[in-house]
């Protein structure tokens, strides 16, 4: 019998990040992400849901009721739930720096208020069965690197503020490791930070495979690299051993997981930092093995399942406009995403 769980779902976010409406790449809808998602199926297989972004032109982070409901509509009519919601805590769109613990914290805190409140609200409308409200540390790694030390403190006080929030939510919060964020932007100062902030069952780590590649590889970070500069990718054993000290470290913390291939490189577009580059799950440069290397994140050290989320999801951001339009892009990552609960799965 075909596994159930966990549920597959994918991400409404590559329609807005790295999009910039004055280039041949313009945001994308949120209907037209809804279709693209419901329209794919994969020998009778859909995705059962997707996950969103609170913020404009998406949903905007200060939806009324209203706006939910219409929203949970618009999933109920296609089959799709809601999972896992990204806060928008940067700077340009209302949040602030984690590292400053004054204003900007106060403007952070604020919106992650209100991402839990939209995550309760529907809730209660029975679109939204599991998930986290995904964070960072909305500051960039060289201004970080200003205080290391003191800047790690500051982003742990405001992430435990952050987790008390949530809590009264009865949600949790995930932070998305990617290089891109200062204090997070390799995995020994990912795992320092989430140790600092202390909070494991509400503040934990959101794994996406793409970005975690470039954590073996130290790149911001090169004295926390773990594989050597002139890494031959031919050897996969070197690879997976890698992989496996990576995940031994940071998988006791992942409450969240996005499904995704990289080709050892970085990459930005719009205004958006380079990080892991994001390919499609057959990418010839890809150097992961989907269903292989997600059960690094998916089992423990004895090989057994961890069921520590419900839900798993696909990320492709920064993919041009055309490529999303075609719908053998999301036949695609679907069927790599049934590969993984085939060998994962429950």
């Amino acid at each position: 019998m075909a596994n159930t769980f966990p549920k597959l779902h994918n991400a409404a976010w590559p329609g807005v990040v790295g999009k910039d409406p004055n280039s041949d790449n313009p945001p994308i809808d949120l209907d037209t992400m809804l279709d693209y998602t419901a329209n794919a199926e994969v020998n009778g297989q859909k995705f059962d849901g997707v996950d969103l972004f609170l913020a404009d032109p998406h949903v905007s982070i200060d939806s009324s009721g209203d706006d939910l409901k219409r929203l949970a509509e618009k999933l109920q009519s296609r089959n799709l739930v809601t999972g896992s919601m990204v806060a928008p805590v940067w700077p340009p769109v209302g949040g602030g720096a984690a590292c400053d613990p004054g204003e900007g914290r106060k403007k952070y805190l604020e919106q992650v208020r209100k991402a839990c409140g939209i995550a309760q609200f529907l809730e209660d409308l029975g679109v939204r069965p599991y998930g986290v409200i995904r964070i960072d540390s909305a500051v960039d790694p060289g201004t970080w690197s200003e205080d290391p030390e003191g800047n790690q403190k500051n982003i742990a006080e405001t992430f435990q503020e952050a987790g008390r929030i949530a809590a009264d939510h009865g949600q949790r919060l995930a932070a998305e490791g990617e290089i891109c964020w200062g204090g997070m932007h390799s995995w020994r100062r990912m795992v320092q930070l989430l140790e600092m902030t202390d909070m494991p069952n509400v503040v934990g780590f959101q794994a996406d495979m793409a970005h975690t590649l470039l954590y073996v590889m130290g790149y911001n970070a090169p004295e926390d690299a773990i594989l050597p500069q002139d890494f031959d990718w031919s050897d996969r054993n070197q690879l997976d051993a890698a992989l496996k000290q990576l995940t031994g470290a940071l998988r006791p913390w992942t409450i969240d997981f996005h499904v995704a291939q990289n080709d050892a490189t970085v990459f930005g577009s719009g205004s958006h930092d380079k990080t892991g580059r994001h390919c499609l799950p057959n990418d010839p440069n890809g150097k992961l093995d989907i269903a292989h290397h997600a059960g690094f994140w998916m089992r423990d050290e004895n090989g057994n399942l961890t069921k520590a989320f419900q839900h798993i999801c696909w990320d492709g951001c920064m993919f041009p406009n055309n490529v999303m339009a075609d719908p053998k892009t999301w036949n695609d990552i679907l069927a790599a995403m049934l590969s993984v609960r085939d060998a994962h799965g429950w």
